[in-house]
């Protein structure tokens, strides 16, 4: 079992930066590949980015790429997503994932991640 926390969402002008945070608890995160998704009401859950359990991958959605960066630390239980160059159409929930595995894998669809964040909010005013 695995709970995860999100914080550091907010509001910020368009162009501008946010980190989000989500604190994992349990002993076994580095055991875990884990993501960010984001979701607007009434619209589908949308994978944003993922990284393996050891760090050494990363995966993005074409809308991201080159403005999101995914990292962690797996000494402190966290994973970051930097966000860049922010834009209206990224104001979403952003959810954060998780999903143990023994193989550097990780995915892209919410069924594939079985342990869920409550979220953080990310509001871009144009």
């Amino acid at each position: 079992q695995v709970q995860l926390v999100e914080s550091g969402g907010g509001l910020v002008p368009a162009g501008d930066s946010l980190r989000l945070s989500c604190a994992a608890s349990g002993r076994t995160f580095s055991s875990y590949a884990m993501a960010w998704f984001r979701q607007v009401p009434g619209k589908e859950r949308e994978f944003v980015a993922a990284i393996t359990a050891s760090g050494d991958s990363t995966r993005y959605a074409d809308s991201v790429k080159g403005r999101f960066t995914i990292s962690r630390d797996n000494a402190k239980n966290t994973v970051f997503l930097r966000m860049n160059s922010l834009k209206p159409e990224d104001t979403a929930g952003y959810y954060c994932a998780a999903r143990g595995t023994s193989f550097q894998a990780m995915g892209n669809t919410p069924m594939w991640y079985n342990y869920w964040g409550q979220g953080t909010q990310v509001t871009v005013s144009s």
